[in-house]
């Protein structure tokens, strides 16, 4: 799979503090999640929680499918 231009360091630290905004989804190109998770704060922060793994386990993908890495 390919990998994304965006920054991993970037979209964990966005996550980690402001991911009940969504902002690490709206960084990575996912801007329906991105609001969807600004409306719910993050899926009340389980959404976030998600995300925050998927990151650490390198998992996560941007707005077009590209695993960020690196």
């Amino acid at each position: 799979m390919e990998q994304s231009e965006k920054s991993w360091l970037t979209t964990v630290l966005l996550c980690f503090f402001l991911g009940g905004l969504g902002i690490h989804s709206f960084y990575a190109g996912k801007t329906v999640n991105g609001i969807i998770q600004l409306l719910t704060c993050g899926g009340c922060g389980v959404w976030t929680l998600i995300d925050f793994i998927m990151l650490l386990t390198k998992k996560y993908t941007d707005g077009e499918g590209k695993i960020i890495s690196e």
